[in-house]
């Protein structure tokens, strides 16, 4: 692991996560809920600006490098293994190998059916039919009623990953509480994959996403909702880690 902003970030590259993920969904290994998220500038910067943010990704098993911001900076600390590991990528993969296994998937995010059309899509695309379930949250705080009863559904189901699809903080403080009821191998957070997957939202072209301006064609996308988040996360991830580099954490 290599700190970015103080948050540890997955240093072995995509090809490891993947089949790392994949190796430890067997059976021979317990069910420790263990959560997964794929982490760009913005979760950094939100992390620096909110302590129990940062508790929250200090949690987690894995922060996977979802932009390439936190790529670079992680090579520049000398992370000589570290890939971009971003979220729709690593689901898609993960959905790839896995697809002549055993192991169960379970989707919970997007708006109203958007995960049953992600569960129709991956099948077509990935060739992988083992999806056993799906839930669309409420845009309000879920009781911890609700996340038993959400957990109880997913145990029932057999799943082993667990896959969540909303937003930066929310989608990560909803899987560390839903890992308090559920009983699987992996909770993982992949942000806009859902969307991206059902063919909803368009993504950036392979050599944007290269140069580190996807947040640019996402922002061309969505100006109304993207502005004040990329206006203020761009510049201050830069920023802070500037300062971090010429005044080092001792």
């Amino acid at each position: 692991m290599t700190k970015v902003l103080q948050v540890n970030l997955y240093d072995a590259g995509l090809d490891a996560a993947v089949n790392g993920l994949i190796w430890r969904c067997d059976s021979i290994w317990p069910r420790k809920n263990k959560c997964i998220s794929a982490t760009g500038a913005h979760g950094l910067v939100t992390a620096f600006k909110e302590p129990d943010f940062k508790n929250v990704l200090d949690s987690f098993y894995w922060n996977l490098p979802d932009g390439m911001p936190g790529v670079w900076v992680g090579k520049l600390k000398g992370a000589k293994r570290m890939t971009r590991c971003y979220g729709p990528d690593f689901f898609k993969y993960v959905f790839e190998q896995s697809a002549d296994t055993a192991i169960k998937h379970f989707f919970c995010g997007g708006q109203e059916g958007v995960a049953e059309q992600l569960k129709e899509a991956v099948g077509q695309k990935f060739n992988n039919y083992q999806v056993v379930g799906t839930f669309c949250p409420p845009f309000r705080e879920m009781s911890d009623n609700e996340f038993r009863e959400l957990a109880e559904k997913i145990n029932q189901s057999g799943a082993n990953i667990v896959w969540i699809g909303l937003s930066t903080p929310k989608q990560e403080r909803f899987a560390r509480r839903l890992s308090a009821w559920t009983n699987v191998h992996f909770i993982v957070t992949v942000g806009a994959a859902f969307d991206f997957h059902t063919d909803r939202v368009a993504q950036a072209p392979g050599w944007m996403q290269k140069l580190s301006l996807e947040w640019f064609f996402r922002l061309m996308a969505e100006p109304k909702r993207l502005y004040k988040r990329y206006l203020e996360v761009v510049p201050l991830f830069i920023f802070l880690n500037l300062k971090e580099f010429l005044s080092p954490v001792k």
